[in-house]
C-alpha cells in the first residue's frame, strides 16, 4: 500500500480506501462487513468513509459495531463521516450550527469512537452562511471531536470562500473535498480545482471510481439482478444509465473492456489505478458488496504500471470518440 499526505496537511492517507455508500445494510450486513474491514485493514488501508445519510445511519452503525468487535487501536485508522441530510425537520438537515454539532454528536455515537478524523460538509448549504460553518467546524476541532473538517462536491469557488474566510478571522480552514472521480466525471478535480491544490494545499479523497459500476463493464449486457441499480431507491441510476447518455458510456465501457482484456488487466483495476495516477488524488475510495470485489480492487495499485504512456492514450481516444491511429507496417 502506497500512503499519501491529505493535501496540505500532514495526515498520511492510504492511497486506496473503503467506503460503506450503498453496500452497507442493503447488501452487507455485519458478519460480512467485519471481514471486509479487516480484509482492507491487513492490506493497508488506513481510511474508512462513512456518512450520517448512508442507510439513515444503518451504515455508521454496522461499521461502528464491526470496529469494536475488531478492537483495531484508534491510531492505526482513520473514520469519517459527512454531514447534510440527517432526516426530514429543519433542525435536521444543512449546514446549520445546531445540525453539525447533532450530526457529529450522532455519527460518533453510531461510530462508537471518541473523535472523527475527518468531517465533511455533504453539499453545499445555500440557505446558511459559508461562515457559520466554518465556524461551527472550526469548534468541533477545538471540542475534540474532529481533527479536520473539509467538504463534498462542493465547486472551487465555495471552497475558496470557506478558505477566505477562515483565514480572515483566525480559523481553521477545510483541509479536503471529497468529489466524484471517474474517466466519465473529471472536470472538478482536473479543472475546477486546478489552483486550489498549490494554492490552498486542497487533498481529495475522490468517490465513485468505477461510475457506479458501469467501469467494471458489466453492464454491457444489460443490468444484473443483483446490481446496485436494482436496488430500491436506486431507479433514479438505472434511469441515467438507461438515457442517450448512459447507453453512450456503457459502450465506451466496452470498448475499455477490450483495451483492458488486451493489456492482461481487469477494467475496474484500471479504473482505480487511472484516478490513482492523479497527483492531486489523495485516495481512491472503493466499495464492494462481495469479498471477491474488496479482494479484487485492494490489487488496483498493481496495474499502475500497465499504464504506460501509450495505454493512456488508447484510453483518452475511447473516451474522445478518436479513431484508432492507423496501423504501422
Amino acid at each position: 500500500m502506497e500512503y499519501r499526505r491529505l493535501g496540505g496537511s500532514g495526515l498520511k492517507v492510504s492511497t486506496l480506501s473503503f467506503g460503506s455508500w450503498v453496500t452497507f445494510k442493503a447488501q452487507v450486513d455485519l458478519p460480512l462487513a467485519e471481514k471486509m474491514l479487516q480484509t482492507a485493514y491487513d492490506a493497508g488501508v488506513n481510511f474508512f468513509d462513512n456518512a450520517e445519510v448512508y442507510a439513515n445511519g444503518a451504515s455508521e452503525e454496522i461499521m461502528g459495531d464491526a470496529l469494536k468487535k475488531l478492537g483495531w487501536s484508534r491510531d492505526t485508522f482513520i473514520v469519517s463521516s459527512k454531514a447534510f441530510w440527517g432526516g426530514h425537520l429543519p433542525t435536521q438537515k444543512g449546514l446549520n450550527r445546531k445540525h453539525l454539532t447533532d450530526a457529529c454528536h450522532a455519527a460518533l455515537k453510531r461510530l462508537k469512537v471518541d473523535y472523527l478524523d475527518l468531517f465533511f460538509c455533504h453539499r453545499p448549504d445555500e440557505e446558511v452562511p459559508i461562515e457559520e460553518t466554518v465556524r461551527s467546524m472550526n469548534d468541533l476541532i477545538h471540542q475534540g471531536k474532529i481533527l479536520y473538517w473539509g467538504t463534498s462536491e462542493w465547486n472551487s469557488q465555495q471552497i475558496m470562500e470557506a478558505y477566505s474566510i477562515a483565514r480572515q478571522y483566525g480559523l481553521i480552514p477545510p483541509t479536503m473535498e471529497q468529489p466524484e472521480y471517474n474517466m466519465f466525471r473529471r472536470d472538478k478535480v482536473e479543472s475546477d480545482f486546478r489552483r486550489l491544490y498549490t494554492e490552498i494545499g486542497l487533498g481529495t479523497t475522490i468517490w465513485s471510481p468505477l461510475a457506479s459500476g458501469l467501469l467494471t463493464g458489466k453492464y454491457s449486457q444489460g443490468f444484473p439482478k443483483a446490481s446496485r441499480v436494482n436496488l430500491p431507491g436506486y431507479a433514479w441510476l438505472k434511469k441515467d444509465f438507461e438515457s442517450a447518455e448512459g447507453q453512450e458510456k456503457i459502450r465506451k465501457a466496452g470498448e475499455l473492456l477490450k483495451l483492458a482484456n488486451e493489456i492482461g488487466h481487469s477494467l475496474t483495476n484500471i479504473s482505480i489505478a487511472w484516478c490513482a495516477a492523479n497527483p492531486n488524488v489523495s485516495t481512491v475510495i472503493m466499495g464492494a458488496s462481495k469479498m471477491s470485489q474488496l479482494e479484487n480492487n485492494l490489487q488496483a495499485l498493481d496495474t499502475l504500471p500497465a499504464l504506460t504512456p501509450e495505454v493512456i492514450e488508447k484510453i483518452e481516444a475511447i473516451l474522445e470518440n478518436k479513431p484508432e491511429p492507423p496501423t504501422q507496417f
